[in-house]
């Protein structure tokens, strides 16, 4: 069984279609990158899935069933400048907040859940600025802190968005070593991201959007010049044998 299986998707706003007819399958235990140009729909995708935005047509199935967001099978990453940073909560709140689908939204977190969300402050290397205002953070250190959150969720299936943009080499490294645990551990990861220098090293399965789904499939077979000519049209510039840069027009 496919962790997530999406049929015939389209998102409109204002009558205009910003993802048409989108269908892919996501194989379970991979890391999956959700590619494609600004504007192309890779952040609309996700919040389709998960019920944040509504859907012209189509189908989206989590697990062979109609996503709900009590279910507790999906941790979600949202970008980070979409976040209002200035809540007055710190680091560990933060965290316990992907505790409640556990516990329930009418009760308080116990002492298991505080233990759990403090082990996963230590994997993303924040434990000790657990009671600091998430204001007071720096960009790095506030995605780290909601990646610990979506790690408390304990999901079979993690959607991020953008979590590498805006954060430091080091942050970036400790991101992507977390993601490679969470796979090891047979979780199922989608990231939009869009740095095409990294698209092999970091992921198993890429998917190419642009509106419509352009390719879909393990990087070695999909991420390939002619794909990415398809997705990008004439903004592909090369800076050497391998390597290429995109220029966002």
């Amino acid at each position: 069984m496919n962790p997530v299986v999406v049929e015939n998707l389209t998102v409109a706003y204002q009558k205009k279609p910003v993802l048409s007819n989108v269908s892919f399958e996501v194989p379970e235990g991979k890391l999956i990158g959700i590619i494609g140009p600004n504007g192309a729909g890779k952040s609309t995708l996700i919040k389709a899935i998960l019920g944040l935005i509504p859907k012209a047509a189509g189908e989206i199935k989590i697990y062979d069933k109609k996503y709900r967001p009590k279910d507790r099978v999906v941790g979600y990453v949202p970008q980070r400048g979409s976040v209002d940073w200035d809540f007055p909560t710190n680091a560990l709140d933060v965290v316990l907040m992907g505790r409640y689908g556990h516990v329930g939204w009418f009760k308080r977190p116990g002492k298991k859940d505080t233990e759990i969300a403090m082990e996963c402050l230590k994997k993303v290397g924040m434990e000790k600025y657990a009671n600091r205002q998430i204001s007071q953070l720096s960009g790095g250190q506030q995605q780290r802190v909601f990646l610990a959150r979506a790690l408390a969720q304990d999901a079979k299936v993690y959607f991020m968005d953008e979590p590498f943009v805006g954060v430091d080499a080091a942050t970036e490294r400790a991101i992507i070593e977390l993601l490679n645990e969470l796979k090891r551990q047979g979780k199922t990861v989608l990231v939009v991201h869009h740095d095409l220098q990294t698209v092999k090293e970091y992921f198993d399965h890429v998917m190419l959007l642009n509106v419509n789904t352009i390719a879909a499939g393990p990087t070695e077979e999909v991420f390939t010049l002619e794909n990415l000519t398809r997705t990008y049209g004439g903004k592909l510039s090369f800076l050497e044998k391998d390597q290429l840069i995109v220029e966002q027009k």
